[in-house]
């Protein structure tokens, strides 16, 4: 009993690292890699079907905005590192999810239709282009303008403290498009409810992160309405359960009855 009222666990130590280090590195490296994990049962789940029409690929433009936002913002007000790096993570990840579901609707196509670019600046396409390098031509230039006004206002607080809120806020309503998506079919057929559910795990843990590390308002604040619209989600599944059926099942059902 004697021993163990001297033993102090900010002391104890493993390899030479205290337990509170441990835990602050095991922290740091979920917060590297934990906003990527969400979207690896989505992938799988577009990769075995072969079907991207569940999922909406205005989710990817909301992260790789937010991020690219988040980065430039790293520029005028220095923050944790695991932090920047996430960033730089979730925006290579965006681009191979965004690649998979244009690959996959151009393979599925029955009837071939025309071929959108973002240089042909149809207002009623964004984001809904054909080939894989309109994206990526897209996020080049919105990076170069953001990057170059990013230069010219570094200096300035009101510009670092917007583009901070900015990054925070659209990376907070990531969940929206694909919210709209759901309620516009009535279903949430073809939506990885494991995605969402990692969502929701990551966004609670992202916000207590936040909070703890004292982070900027902007990061906590947005990191509730976050958790918000995951659980707004959620709420969908239930209310559109019956009609998460395959058009085919429906098809079989008619017939039986």
């Amino acid at each position: 009993m004697d021993a163990l009222s001297g033993f102090d666990l900010t002391t104890f130590s493993i390899m030479g690292f205290t337990i509170m280090e441990i835990i602050s590195l095991g922290s740091q490296a979920a917060m590297v890699l934990g906003g990527v994990v969400p979207f690896i049962p989505q992938y799988i789940d577009i990769w075995k079907s072969r079907n991207a029409d569940g999922f909406s690929l205005f989710v990817c433009l909301a992260l790789l905005i937010a991020n690219i936002l988040r980065i430039m913002f790293w520029f005028g007000k220095h923050y944790e590192l695991p932090l920047l790096a996430q960033s730089i993570i979730m925006i290579i990840t965006m681009l191979v999810l965004v690649q998979l579901c244009v690959d996959v609707k151009n393979r599925t196509e029955i009837i071939s239709s025309k071929q959108r670019k973002f240089t042909d600046f149809e207002r009623e396409y964004f984001w809904k282009w054909t080939d894989f390098l309109s994206y990526v031509e897209f996020i080049a230039l919105f990076s170069l303008v953001i990057g170059l006004l990013t230069y010219i206002f570094l200096n300035s607080v009101i510009y670092v403290e917007l583009l901070g809120f900015m990054a925070v806020f659209t990376e907070a309503m990531l969940g929206a498009p694909q919210f709209l998506r759901n309620y516009q079919k009535k279903s949430t057929l073809g939506m990885s409810r494991k995605m969402v559910g990692f969502w929701t795990c990551g966004d609670c843990f992202k916000t207590v992160y936040f909070i703890l590390r004292e982070a900027p308002a902007q990061f906590w604040i947005c990191g509730m309405l976050q958790v918000s619209i995951d659980i707004s989600i959620f709420l969908q599944v239930f209310f559109y359960r019956h009609n998460n059926v395959p058009p085919i099942d429906r098809t079989a059902k008619s017939a039986i009855s």
